[in-house]
């Protein structure tokens, strides 16, 4: 028994030491990150807290005031604040202790690195002072203020420190957050871009194939080229307002990649070097060896080139030169990058990155699997499951006529329903298997996905226990299956548009509008099958005999309609 309330008491004492945080301030081993160990995501609404320095520009020795305070009254219990330059995301200076609430403590091996809070007492306002060392670059003050353990709001931006030693950098002005580098530029090399020594002089990835980024705008581009012994020019370009990613695997899956990223934030450029690790959100380094730096953001696109002396490490091995590249964009929200909008482009093979050739996009990367799974889902659902429906729905007597002792329109109907199951759990398998686990980073699409196999699994064995034609539990059968045969279409169109979204990379997000057009068509084609019982129901008009019935006309008709908007969805599928 007393062995059990020591085991029960180490257990809560561990999980109260995990969740409590550090209410003394001692977070040196978050200033790099500048991310709480609290469990929870950082707000990204407007922090209600700003940085306020006593100066705009610093000479050595200079002691210059920082100030934490909020703007609208809102307490605070802990905060941590550090200095970044252009071409190192570490502190530089060293903070001093002026304020009892503050202390200095020790930052990337920097004593005096950063500033954090002493106790976890509430607070308005907390100054510190910097002494400014002796240095050409300019400064940027950034800080993560904690309001309660589950509320806190990460990398708020400070002012820029000036340099009067050389006037600033010359070329740039920076600013920077976790493990990352930004630059805003002037008009600069990146804006040179270009193809240009592509295949003779550098290695270069784009999508479309063969594009130049100097004068497409929609061009997706990323080039490497070895300088000297140990080091690696990369630029990227890419249409995207968030973020433009480079990264380096050994295989075609996300997971233990080397990653570069370009991120877009509030006007600047945050140059970012990371590790992902499986399915989770890529693990932020220090860019250590990086120079070199151009940037830019002109009319949606950004780009930017830099020299990287770091080993460039994938599954945590040693540096080579062979590696599939990835190449991803998408949106950022409070300084952090998001899941990507869409797959990433991604090389057929392995290739050389100090080398000298040209490589396009697999179709966006994306394996035939995938391909075929898209396209087995668009004929289940769009095709097969739609003319089985409106079959079922409108022909009972059309196709009233017996064969093998069943109506016409029911074996019609059970063949096409039979199909669009099998169809249907052969894509769900085949994608399973090539992803080889489950897909987080593509959003609601694989969550809707599995709901509609399952209830289409379901819809069968309800029908083949369906009761006799004169029970009275009959009509709860018919509407039961109705509606959920409704539910499984309705969820299938919503998962087939999230697909459509992950797979086109064009611009105008073309095959997303087909889809659109195709739901349209066959919307209206219910409306005048619709339209034709009510009207016959009411004696408005009777067909003649011997004519070719309406619903057939209109069938044939709607057949014909879904068969071109298939045709150019599959074809946009293969071209993706």
């Amino acid at each position: 028994m007393e062995n059990l309330s020591g085991y029960l008491l180490f257990c809560i004492l561990t999980v109260v030491g995990n969740v409590s945080g550090y209410p003394d301030g001692q977070v040196s081993s978050s200033c790099i990150s500048m991310q709480p160990s609290h469990g929870a995501n950082a707000q990204t609404s407007t922090p209600p807290y700003s940085i306020n320095v006593q100066k705009t520009n610093y000479s050595e020795g200079d002691k210059i005031t920082v100030t934490i305070q909020s703007n609208s009254g809102q307490t605070f219990k802990g905060f941590l604040l550090r200095t970044t330059t252009a071409t190192k995301d570490a502190p530089i200076g060293t903070f001093i202790n002026t304020d009892s609430s503050a202390q200095a403590i020790s930052c990337n091996s920097i004593s005096g690195g950063a500033a954090s809070h002493t106790s976890n007492s509430v607070k308005q306002k907390v100054e510190v002072q910097w002494l400014a060392p002796q240095s050409s670059e300019d400064v940027q003050f950034k800080v993560t203020v904690v309001q309660s353990r589950n509320i806190f709001w990460s990398n708020i931006l400070g002012p820029t420190l000036k340099s009067t030693r050389q006037g600033g950098s010359p070329n740039i002005s920076t600013t920077t957050s976790s493990g990352s580098l930004q630059t805003q530029s002037k008009p600069s090399a990146a804006d040179l871009i270009s193809r240009d020594g592509c295949s003779t002089t550098k290695f270069c990835f784009t999508s479309p194939s063969g594009c130049d980024p100097l004068s497409d705008s929609s061009c997706y581009f990323m080039s490497s080229a070895a300088v000297d012994t140990d080091g690696l020019r990369i630029e990227i370009s890419g249409p995207s307002t968030g973020y433009m990613a480079v990264g380096f695997s050994d295989d075609q899956k996300m997971g233990s990649d080397d990653i570069y990223t370009c991120l877009h934030d509030n006007g600047r450029i945050i140059i970012q070097h990371a590790y992902s690790t499986g399915r989770s959100p890529p693990t932020v380094l220090t860019l250590n060896s990086v120079d070199n730096i151009t940037t830019s953001f002109n009319n949606g696109v950004i780009k930017c080139s830099f020299i990287t002396r770091n080993q460039i490490s994938t599954q945590q091995r040693a540096f080579t030169d062979m590696y599939y590249i990835f190449l991803a964009q998408g949106p950022v929200e409070s300084g952090n990058i998001r899941i990507h909008s869409q797959i990433p482009f991604i090389t057929a093979s392995k290739v050389n990155i100090t080398g000298f050739q040209e490589s396009s996009s697999n179709s966006n990367g994306r394996p035939s699997a995938i391909k075929a799974h898209g396209a087995l889902m668009l004929i289940s659902w769009m095709t097969t499951a739609s003319i089985g429906m409106l079959i079922a729905r409108y022909f009972k007597e059309a196709a009233k006529q017996l064969v093998g002792g069943k109506a016409i329109w029911f074996q019609a109907h059970l063949s096409l329903m039979v199909l669009t199951v099998i169809t249907t759990a052969i894509a769900f398998i085949v994608a399973f298997a090539e992803v080889q686990g489950w897909s987080y980073d593509t959003g609601a699409h694989p969550v809707l996905g599995c709901i509609v196999m399952a209830l289409a699994l379901i819809q069968p064995f309800v029908a083949i226990f369906r009761p006799a034609p004169q029970s009275k539990r009959r009509p709860i059968f018919y509407w039961f299956h109705a509606l959920n045969a409704l539910v499984i279409k309705v969820l299938a169109v919503a998962t087939i548009f999230l697909g459509l979204q992950l797979i086109d990379s064009s611009s105008n997000m073309w095959l997303a509008k087909v889809m659109g057009g195709f739901v349209g068509w066959e919307a209206l084609m219910f409306i005048l099958l619709d339209t034709d019982v009510i009207c016959k129901k009411k004696e408005i008009y009777q067909e003649p005999e011997k004519t070719i019935k309406n619903e057939i006309l209109l069938l044939i008709i709607y057949v014909c309609g879904n068969l071109a908007f298939l045709i150019a969805l599959l074809v946009g599928i293969g071209q993706s």
